[in-house]
């Protein structure tokens, strides 16, 4: 008979008058991956904190049988530290109170290499990209060899290979009798990797099963508690319309090679390759928060120059940022400074803040996109993170954009908001905006691009249309390797 690992008996969360977890009562066995689900502000980051200690519950209990351990949804590295000082922060290995940098390293070094990550552990966190400090997170957490390991949206950021080898590692943990709480908005993972599924709705435990029992369909069902007909609204094409953009050989450090792309009016267009193919990468380099060594950029026909991030926005480019943490949101900050941070100068008057104004705003977009928040002066900090991902989107929109550059604009976001924002995107189409969708899930930009441009080392590998859209012509390119 399994050992409980963990046991919570009627866990109760509640932030001022909102319940947020309802009498959860889970309990899991040694040598379990158990997927929580549910929507955004379902309850599950809380039901984790609370189990980590970090939120205090205000009613019920939490038994642990051995320490625990979790990778964050948002990351918590030292951007200044190396990787391995991250990895061991406060745990470093020392002899009379001499850290010993070199067992430091090496011990970095094979938990990186078991998650065949190649980053070397002397590099600093500050110059990894997303998918690699996210590699940091997992082995910092594998560091602590715990007997229960939280993982709240590891593979956002990860590309299938990394996924795929994500995976193993966790089925290798789970043999060794450690077991996992694994939370994730890709429910096709929830099913090939979970033994068990819990089910969250309203901060209330709705449902339990074997992961056998259930397929993605069924788990999102019992996530919004209705029917989902689908996911992806109808594509839009643009024809015959003016091209917005155009941008030509356009190069940034060693990341971005000579790429040349256009995109007309009204477009929705997606920008696909592996993890450090130098996507992001693009995108900064055109919206001005990234040096440009070399190209041109034309708006609307008219070469304009871009060197700072409020250039681009004069010349009605947004940009929605993959890392909402680091460079989207200010999470001390309100959401309604939030939404109006980049568009302050429209709520001003000789140096005064309208903020009757801005609050207006901030409810209006509220409404809008169906956030959850217990106001709009609460801080950004204190909502799930698909509510921070509709603020990011709404404090771009508040600029009055043309062009908007999606980076992974689901990151994180659950089912049912997910398909209001692909609503939203293809909406904003139809108005004649348009939109740039970078994203490393193939279903999402399979079903949202009736154009894709794939790019591979850092160069624009090729462009893909209709129906010579498929997951393997753009893993072809990515890679330059036929299956």
């Amino acid at each position: 008979m399994n050992t409980s690992l963990l046991k919570t008996e009627c866990l109760t969360k509640k932030f001022g008058g909102n319940t947020v977890l309802d009498n959860v009562s889970i309990e899991i066995p040694a040598g379990c991956i158990l997927g929580l689900v549910g929507e955004n502000g379902a309850g599950k980051s809380t039901f984790v904190k609370c189990v980590t200690g970090i939120y205090k519950p205000d009613g019920g209990s939490v038994c642990l049988s051995g320490n625990v351990s979790m990778i964050p949804q948002e990351f918590n590295l030292a951007q200044d530290l190396s990787v391995c000082e991250n990895i061991f922060l406060g745990r470093e290995p020392a002899c009379f109170g001499v850290i010993n940098r070199k067992k430091m390293a090496e011990d970095s070094a094979a938990l990186l290499q078991r998650l065949s990550a190649e980053i070397s552990p002397y590099g600093n966190v500050s110059d990894l990209n997303v998918a690699e400090k996210q590699m940091v997170e997992i082995a910092k957490a594998l560091s602590v060899q715990s007997k229960l390991l939280i993982m709240d949206e590891p593979t956002t950021v990860l590309n299938s290979r990394e996924t795929a080898i994500l995976f193993q590692v966790m089925r290798e943990l789970k043999n060794e009798g450690c077991s996992i709480i694994f939370i994730s908005h890709r429910l096709d993972e929830i099913c090939e990797i979970c033994d068990e599924v819990a089910v969250l709705r309203d901060g209330s435990l709705v449902h339990r099963c074997a992961a056998s029992e259930l397929d993605p369909e069924k788990i999102a069902r019992l996530m919004v508690g209705r029917e989902l007909t689908r996911l992806f609204p109808e594509q839009v094409i643009s024809e015959n319309t003016g091209v917005a953009l155009e941008c030509t050989g356009i190069c940034s450090g060693k990341e971005v090679k000579d790429v040349s792309f256009s995109l007309r009016r009204g477009s929705v267009t997606g920008i696909a390759g592996l993890a450090g193919a130098g996507r992001t990468e693009l995108a900064e380099a055109i919206c001005g928060l990234r040096k440009r060594n070399a190209g041109t950029i034309k708006v609307a026909g008219k070469s304009v120059s871009i060197r700072k991030p409020a250039d681009a926005i004069r010349n009605k480019i947004v940009y929605l940022s993959e890392d909402r943490q680091a460079s989207g949101l200010l999470q001390e900050f309100s959401v309604t400074r939030n939404m109006t941070l980049a568009s302050l100068v429209k709520y001003c008057t000789f140096g005064f803040i309208h903020s009757r104004k801005e609050s207006m705003t901030a409810q209006e977009y509220i409404r809008e996109f169906g956030i959850k928040t217990a106001s709009s002066d609460a801080p950004v900090s204190s909502l799930s993170g698909g509510n921070q991902q509709k603020v990011a989107i709404a404090k771009c929109l508040d600029n009055a954009p043309e062009i908007f550059i999606f980076d992974e604009p689901t990151r994180g976001v659950d089912v049912g908001a997910r398909r209001e924002i692909y609503d939203f995107i293809a909406a904003l189409a139809e108005k004649g905006m348009t939109c740039l969708i970078i994203s490393s899930d193939l279903d999402e930009i399979i079903g949202m691009c009736p154009r894709i441009l794939v790019m591979r080392a850092g160069a624009l590998a090729g462009e893909l249309n209709g129906t010579e859209i498929t997951q393997e012509n753009i893993m072809y390119l990515a890679t330059g390797v036929k299956k």
